[in-house]
């Protein structure tokens, strides 16, 4: 953002429902944290904002990728361009939702099938702490897939080096760890219990394509980027054909899955390269 703003660029982050500092949020009730609901809110934030901007430069990773992407296939008159890293275009599967897809791939044990049952794995992750929780998910760097076999919560992760990485102080995780402590894990969590319902709602957009120009970043280390077929997908037309307007996919050497914060630098140079251009 820092780097965005000296250049020019008004950057601006959203806390997100149930996130950080927002208020008034459904934290507890799964039906108020569609996709709907979420893309809802950034239309109504770029309208708080600046009720005569109508075309912004959308930058996402991970879960903000995923509401970056149905935000331009909902309303792609209100981006200019998307920068998007982590987690690529998912198309609708008109048979399966995404939580069956994963239990399919992976098992009853992977992150997204273990993370269903409401209460189930805030039980798991309670003795731990937020900050011990934090540090296992943002320090991962391993290509494999999270698993959390029922009853061993974090114990299943393997432990990181003690040192945290370099580009992760403990003033950070502190930070991070602080929000959580606030309004627990819950919230966040629902965001998978609502797949399923993303899944039903988002029936008329089955086979639509995200008509807005894209630069796509990933880490070769990324968990993501390793679901079985993913490589594919992104490199052999697929997600061309769903992204018509993709125009630069980026593998970054080395880089895991918080590649925004591993790769500060480059990442914030690849948007801004990307973005001049409009």
């Amino acid at each position: 953002m820092v780097y965005l703003a000296e250049r020019g660029y008004r950057a601006v982050a959203p806390d997100l429902r149930v996130y950080g500092d927002t208020t008034g949020a459904p934290v507890n009730d799964i039906s108020k944290l569609s996709l709907f609901h979420l893309v809802g809110d950034l239309i109504t934030l770029l309208e708080a904002i600046d009720p005569n901007e109508d075309n912004v430069f959308v930058v996402a990773h991970d879960w903000g990728a995923i509401i970056a992407w149905h935000l331009c296939l909902f309303r792609p008159d209100k981006v200019n361009a998307l920068v998007n890293s982590s987690v690529h275009f998912f198309p609708r599967n008109p048979h399966m939702n995404l939580v069956e897809g994963f239990k399919a791939l992976y098992g009853e044990d992977h992150c997204i099938s273990r993370f269903q049952v409401p209460g189930e794995i805030e039980a798991e992750f309670a003795p731990y702490g937020a900050k011990a929780v934090l540090k296992k998910f943002l320090t991962y760097r391993d290509p494999a897939p999270f698993y959390f076999p029922e009853g061993k919560g974090l114990d299943a992760i393997p432990d990181a080096p003690a040192a945290l990485s370099s580009w992760l102080s403990e003033e950070e995780l502190d930070y991070y760890a602080s929000k959580f402590e606030k309004t627990g894990f819950t919230g966040p969590i629902n965001y998978y219990r609502a797949l399923p319902l993303d899944w039903e709602l988002t029936a008329p957009w089955t086979e639509a394509q995200v008509k807005v120009p894209t630069k796509f970043i990933v880490g070769d280390l990324d968990l993501v980027y390793h679901i079985p077929g993913a490589k594919e997908y992104i490199h052999n037309g697929g997600f061309k054909k769903d992204v018509p307007l993709l125009e630069e996919v980026v593998i970054l050497e080395g880089a895991a899955h918080f590649v925004n914060q591993e790769r500060p630098d480059e990442i914030s140079k690849h948007i801004y390269d990307f973005i001049q251009k409009f």
